[in-house]
Order: C-alpha cells, then structure tokens, then sequence
C-alpha cells in the first residue's frame, strides 16, 4: 500500500520530483524513494511505501526485476501466493517475499492480459524497458485511485490529484465537473476536477507507447450487466458455495507482516466479516468502531453486542465536535478535489484512531451495492405500483401533495413528475429537487446510466448494477480509500473480491431481496454465527449529525462561508434559490444538510484554487 508517481519526458527538476512525492507521504510513510529510467533519464517512476508484506527494504520501490521491468505499485495481490507458484513452476526465481514482484513476472509471462489473474486491489505502472512503454492497471472495483495527465508529449500520473496539480501551471478547473460534483457529490470517472486530468476508470488498463507518444485505453473487466451468467442452484447450494468465497476472500485478506484488524458497526456487512474473521484465525481479532454522542447517531452499542459475542478485542473511539471540526477544516488537503459525502468525517477519525492499533483494517464495504440493501431499493419497491397509473393520475396527486406544508410530501410531489421508475431512482441518489443547480451542462451524461436504463435485467438488478458503477467507485472508494490513507491505514474490503460481485449477479433476485427481506442470503450467512436477534433493528447509515451542527455549533461558519459573496463565486448555481434552501434549514422547516455540506466542500476547494486557475 503506497502512493504512487510518476513522469515521462520529465519536465520538473530534482527537488520538484522529491516535493511531489513528499505532498502524499501520508498514503505512505516508511519509504520515499523515486528513480530515473530510460534514454537520458526521461522518465521518473517515484513510490512512497507503506509496509504491508515483506517489511524488508529489497522491496522497496520503485522495483527492478529482470533488469528490464521496472514498477511503482499502490494496493494488495491477495492470490500473489498462487501465482508466484505458477511462475516458478514456470522457471522464474524470486529474491522477496512481496506480491510486487510477482506482478513483474507475471506480465513477463502472460503479457498485459496477465491483470485478468490479479485478484485484489491495485493502481501500478510498469516501465518495460525493452519496449519502450509504459503499462498501467487499477482494479475492478476502483478500490485504489488513478489520476493521469498526458499532453501529447509528457504523460504524468499519481495516487492522487494534489501530486500532478503540484508545480503543474497549465491546468484548468473544469465546469462541467463542478455540475457534475454539484449533481452527484463527487467527480465520476473518468473526470476530474481538472480539465486537463483524468481518471484511469476501474477495470481498465493503460498503455503508453513511449516512442509514439501514443495512449490506448483497454478494459479487462466489466460486470456481467446482460444477465448472461445465472446460478441455477438452490437456495441453500447458493448460500454454501457462497459462505466458501466469503471465507476465502476474509482470509486472504488477513495476510500481512503488521497487524490486522477489522472495522465494526454492528451492521451486517461489517458483522459478517468480523464474524468470518474470528474463525479464520486463533488469535484475538482487534475491532473498531466510532460512537457519537448525538441522539440517533450512535450506533457503537450495536458494535459492541456483536464484539462481545465474538469475543473481538475492541475498541470504541469517539467522535467529538472539535475533532470533527479539525478534520473538515483540513478535508481538501487529503481529498485533494471536492467530495460531499459527509461519512468522510467520520471514517478519518475512525483511521486516525484505528491505525495506533494495527496497520490494516477490513471493512464491510459493497454487501449494499451487490446484494440489494439500501434502503432507497425498497423505497421504490414500494411506489413502483404508482408508475403503472397513467402520468396524469400521478400529476394530480404531485399537485395535491406540493400544497401540504412538510417538506417530505413535497419531495414526493416532484418525485412523481418523474417519466419512469430508472428516473426516479436516479433522483434519489442526485437529489430529486436540482432546481437550484444553473448550468449548461448535462449533469448527468455518464456513461454507467447504461446500467440502469438498459432492458436485460429486472429493475432492482439495474439499480445494483448502476450503484456498484457509479456509488461505490466513485463515492465509497474515494471516501475509503482518502480516509484510510490520511492516516497511512490499508483498508481492506472482503465483499469486493471480484468472486463475490459476479456470484452475487448470477444470483436470482429473490435470493438476494425477498418480500421485504434486503440481503436475504448475507444475513443467513450472518446468522450462522451471530443471534438473528442483534440485528431486529432499522438499517443505519455512518452519518455526521451535521443537520443539528449547521444549526447550532456550526450555524456562524455556514452563513460566514455561504453569504452573498462568496455564492456568487460559486460557479453553476442559483444564488437566490440556494439561499432559500439554507434559510429553510436555518429555521428547521427542511433538512438542507447535504446541500450545505456539499458548498462549503466546494467553497473550502475554491478557496484555495479558484484564483491560481480559471475555470472554463
């Protein structure tokens, strides 16, 4: 685990090289280290390195094998032991114990499509030396990040946006990926915050041919979105074949030289890990999770029933006002473009502390996304029967509710001005009121509205689809993945094995969602090791109580950040309709938090770039 640089035709000078690395020795702060490559030194390949496997300095990066292969690797080879065996039945020779140079022998022996064997997480860059060319990998599931900016001449790339933006003046801030922010909380692939910046999107591959100056982009994975591959089993066949994958994935995940915990909230997902993470091995499993002192936000006593009947060693850290405070006021600085998922908050302190205990951490991260469970599936389960009433019909009753004085019926008077339940859905993750959003750009055009408007699966599949595309990727990951790094912790997901993802796909729907029953076959599985009866409670979320703060300890920061002038500034909005929204939840009359949040993220960012780049 690491972060990762690097530059072709290198355009900046020694020290700017080394100050590049040193703006991310956050993500990885046991090694700097870069080198210069190729004819006259032209390319520059630097790593800061988190020790996770083989702590020995010979795999330090950026690492050489065969003389020819070099790399700079960011994530975790969790099958790095089956394939190393492979090669060396094959005749190939190792000097570490590390998974980055079974990547290198790998790719000597199967070429580029040797990704396809990789199970794990990852963003890597290798120079091949005899050929002249860079290859690039991220994962399927988007778990490590990947940012590159290539010019027609000088390709450059990193872990994260804040190493390229670093001495790099001929950027320019991207308004169509502020409306796109402004719509989704955060910056879909492949866009960045930057015009002149992408993202490597997850399961594709790069190649950079150096002499050519020619880029291609490849994809090696994609989700099986035709409902082509169908398990055809029982039900209880479902549940041990994926009871097996599971208790794989959790213990290939527990492999490290440090120490390895697990984040628990008392949930399913993250239960279910924890649980299979007990059996796994024989000594005591570290467990963490967050405890608020808000009503209604605390959900640490869930964590702690389940850490109890497990017999975990755990641990509660608390999260206060003031160090939520210093979190949000230095967010940018890890984040690096804006993201409004106010749970960042929260996952940074819930690093921050986990890290002083072990080096590793998994988590319960995509059970929702695979096996139906946000509540938002349900919701429109249960107003699907209104999109079969002719539009005028549901005309009428949105005109009826948008009279009534609580805010929740007018949400749902908008919603049904919605032509179908795919847009509906659509609403309810972007926000179903955007009329305070003014631009001339189409705020929705990504292109993973493939997934939930074409016709080959159920619509409770295309939503699953769709958010495992867009959400987890681009909301869960970065939010994760930031969190977790900030503090130099690897956060580890069991549920994203690429096994579990496609066997949760050629499940029948009802193995999944059944009746009112969400994550039907993970809660059986769950229940074979912890009592059914721990968990007879609503689904919570891992929220901020940020609708109370903006009120109250926070009310003079949002109105000094948000005033006149500074929305005026804010490109891409109504000014006078934003205004309204916050005066609403100033006088309690609507709950505008995410709104808030997501500007003054946005203005936190402005702030600091608006006036070194021009935004067009």
């Amino acid at each position: 685990m690491c972060g990762i640089y690097g530059v072709t035709l290198n355009k900046y000078t020694e020290n700017q090289i080394q100050l590049k690395l040193e703006r991310t020795k956050f993500r990885g702060p046991d090694k700097l280290d870069y080198k210069f490559l190729g004819e006259n030194n032209h390319i520059v390949l630097g790593h800061n390195r988190l020790s996770i496997i083989d702590l020995d300095e010979r795999s330090n990066q950026p690492f050489t094998y065969d003389n020819r292969i070099n790399i700079v690797f960011n994530g975790e080879i969790y099958n790095f032991k089956i394939l190393k065996s492979e090669l060396e039945q094959k005749g190939y020779t190792f000097r570490t114990t590390s998974d980055t140079e079974v990547i290198c022998a790998a790719y000597l022996e199967y070429g580029e499509a040797f990704v396809s064997k990789l199970n794990g997480m990852f963003a890597f860059v290798i120079y091949d030396q005899a050929k002249d060319l860079l290859f690039a990998a991220r994962d399927r599931m988007g778990q490590k990040p990947f940012y590159y900016h290539y010019n027609g001449e000088s390709f450059e790339f990193a872990s994260q946006l804040s190493s390229i933006q670093l001495f790099n003046t001929n950027l320019s801030i991207s308004s169509k990926a502020i409306s796109y922010y402004l719509t989704w909380g955060f910056v879909p692939d492949p866009y960045s915050i930057f015009n002149e910046v992408s993202k490597l999107e997850p399961g594709n591959s790069l190649r950079f041919d150096l002499s050519k100056k020619k880029l291609e982009i490849n994809q090696y994975w994609d989700i099986d979105y035709n409902g082509r591959n169908v398990f055809n089993g029982t039900y209880k066949e479902a549940k041990t074949e994926l009871t097996e994958i599971l208790k794989d994935s959790v213990s290939k995940r527990l492999f490290a030289d440090v120490p390895v915990g697990v984040f628990l909230s008392g949930g399913i997902d993250s239960s279910l890990v924890a649980a299979l993470a007990t059996k796994a091995t024989e000594s005591k499993v570290k467990t963490f999770s967050v405890k608020f002192n808000e009503k209604g936000f605390d959900e640490s006593v869930y964590a702690q029933k389940v850490a109890d009947h497990l017999k975990t060693d755990h641990h509660v850290i608390q999260c206060n006002y003031d160090e939520g405070l210093d979190l949000i006021e230095n967010f940018d600085y890890y984040y690096d473009e804006p993201f409004a998922d106010s749970s960042a908050i929260p996952s940074m302190l819930l690093s921050k502390y986990t890290r002083e205990k072990v080096t590793v951490a998994l988590s319960g991260d995509a059970g929702d996304e695979s096996f139906i469970g946000y509540h938002r599936y349900h919701w429109m389960k249960q107003v699907s029967p209104i999109y079969k009433m002719p539009s005028a019909l549901r005309n009428i009753g949105s005109s009826v509710l948008s009279k009534m004085p609580y805010y929740k019926l007018k949400t749902i008077a908008k919603g049904l001005q919605y032509e179908s339940l795919e847009r509906l859905y659509l609403a309810s993750v972007t926000g179903v009121d955007l009329s305070w959003l003014n631009t001339k750009h189409d705020s929705l055009n990504i292109k993973e509205l493939k997934y939930l408007n074409h016709n080959n699966k159920n619509v409770y599949e295309r939503m699953s689809d769709f958010d495992l595309k867009t959400y987890l990727n681009c909301d869960i990951n970065t939010k994760v993945d930031r969190a977790s790094m900030a503090f130099s912790l690897e956060a580890r997901a069991p549920l994203m094995d690429y096994r579990v993802v496609e066997f949760a796909r050629a499940l029948p729907t009802r193995y999944k969602y059944s009746g009112n029953n969400q994550k039907r076959i993970l809660k059986d599985i769950l229940y074979d090791f912890v009592p059914k009866e721990f968990f007879n409670r609503p689904k919570a979320g891992f929220t901020m109580p940020f609708s109370d703060w903006f009120r109250n300890e926070l009310k003079d920061l949002v109105l000094d950040e948000l005033n006149d002038s500074s929305l005026n500034q804010i490109p891409n909005i109504n000014v006078d309709e934003v205004k309204l929204r916050i005066k609403q939840h100033m006088d309690g009359s609507w709950n505008r938090y995410p709104l808030i949040w997501k500007l003054l993220v946005l203005k936190q960012w402005l702030n600091k770039n608006g006036k070194e780049y021009v935004i067009k």
